[in-house]
């Protein structure tokens, strides 16, 4: 366990909640905010598909793995660059979304939180390049549980940070009514972009990973050939046939996880829970589980192998999906979303860290940021253009319905992981 107190895990513990700060805030919290404005569950469903920014991120990954940034890259290295730019556009998007009244105008909501998207994405590419190449092997299940404890803590804050901050910043009307007010939600958003503050600290304190040599392009082509080909090519020559698998796997490893994800805060308003209880659940029990989660997977990982611990948290996944299905025949019951709450955040935890451990030891060190950001690309890809589906579904047919085949979605996943644990793995680069 003392791995997890050396120097490279901590940094990756303030960058992983760098990275974990804008996902909900144009996604979770994001919903719950146009939902309260109004916006009808069909809308905020189409809106989901700003995530499908990362879902194509492979595609300028490989600039982001070889293309440097003018005075910038020379300043800081190549890793930390991208990283200062990414999250200079995520800071200025976010401060957008605070000025704009969704209820007033959607439209500018929706071009921000796609700048948020495409910063918040850059800088994923940028960070896992960069916390690949910050450690050897054996330390990467380690680093990926540090990074995903930063990354769940920081969703907590901007889920129930958010909530509480808006919350406080309410004014009760004469008629003793609170009433949506976009005051509020403009005061919450102005300090999540503040926020990003001690993801910029932490890159501008934090030395640039030793680089490694790039032969150098004697034309352009030749460059877009080794920026762009080769990592795709490398992948495919070192997996042959099971690519097809690992690929298949990757990209509906998290299916219940984020088609549901989409509507549960639409859930909560519509269920009659305020911010204030949203916020104190998660704020409590979120924090405490996904902490136990993050760093559980992380140390079973190490300790039994990453497929094992995949294939715990495919079963956990699909299954917390059902406590949802439970949940919503309780009305209004704080403490059945006390217990549903921590245990979709466990769960959460132990998939997550087992999984971006397996990720890593996909990829070849040579191409890192654009390899990973395959990965991760297909990861979302499908399931965020599913989620864009969520509130026609609920819509025609109900929450209950709609959670439980959101957790018959990760039956799949299971045959899958169960293949992929009996494949002989490659030796990594």
């Amino acid at each position: 366990m003392r791995v997890y107190l050396e120097a490279p895990t901590l940094r990756m513990l303030l960058l992983g909640f760098s990275a974990g700060l804008p996902l909900l805030l144009v996604f979770g919290t994001l919903s719950f905010w146009l939902r309260e404005a109004g916006i009808d569950r069909t809308t905020i469903g189409y809106l989901s598909w700003v995530g499908l920014a990362y879902g194509f991120k492979w595609v300028w990954a490989p600039l982001v793995d070889r293309l440097p940034i003018p005075l910038l890259t020379r300043l800081l290295g190549r890793r930390r660059s991208w990283l200062l730019l990414s999250q200079t556009v995520i800071m200025a998007a976010l401060v957008g979304m605070a000025l704009t009244d969704p209820k007033l105008a959607l439209l500018p909501v929706v071009w921000c939180a796609l700048a948020v998207a495409f910063g918040s994405a850059t800088q994923d590419i940028a960070l896992d390049a960069f916390r690949i190449e910050s450690a050897d092997v054996q330390r990467q299940a380690a680093l990926a549980a540090a990074y995903q404890t930063g990354y769940r803590m920081a969703m907590i804050w901007a889920g129930a940070g958010v909530l509480w901050i808006a919350a406080r910043a309410e004014v009760t009307g004469a008629d003793g009514v609170i009433g949506y007010q976009h005051g509020a939600w403009q005061i919450a958003y102005f300090a999540m972009a503040a926020s990003m503050l001690l993801g910029v600290v932490t890159v501008l304190f934090s030395p640039e990973p030793a680089p490694r040599e790039l032969p150098p392009a004697r034309n352009a082509a030749e460059w877009l050939k080794s920026a762009l080909v080769e990592p795709f090519a490398d992948f495919l020559r070192r997996y042959g046939k099971q690519a097809a698998l690992i690929l298949m796997l990757i990209a509906v490893y998290r299916i219940s996880d984020v088609v549901m994800g989409i509507m549960a805060n639409p859930f909560y308003v519509d269920m009659g829970y305020t911010k204030d209880e949203v916020a104190a659940v998660t704020k409590i029990y979120g924090v405490i589980m996904t902490l136990v989660g993050a760093f559980v997977g992380g140390a079973l990982a190490m300790r039994f192998g990453v497929m094992r611990v995949l294939m715990l948290g495919a079963v956990l996944s699909a299954g917390s999906n059902l406590l949802f299905a439970w949940l919503g025949s309780r009305g209004h019951d704080v403490n059945a979303l006390i217990f549903v709450i921590s245990a979709d955040n466990l769960s959460s935890g132990i998939a997550s860290a087992a999984f971006i451990a397996y990720l890593s030891s996909l990829t070849n060190i040579n191409y890192s940021a654009t390899q990973y950001a395959l990965f991760s690309s297909m990861m979302l890809l499908l399931p965020k253009f599913l989620a864009g589906y969520s509130g026609t579904y609920v819509d025609a047919f109900g929450y209950s319905s709609f959670f439980t085949v959101t957790a018959l979605l990760g039956a799949p996943v299971l045959l899958l992981v169960w293949l992929a644990s009996r494949m002989k793995m490659p030796p990594n680069p």
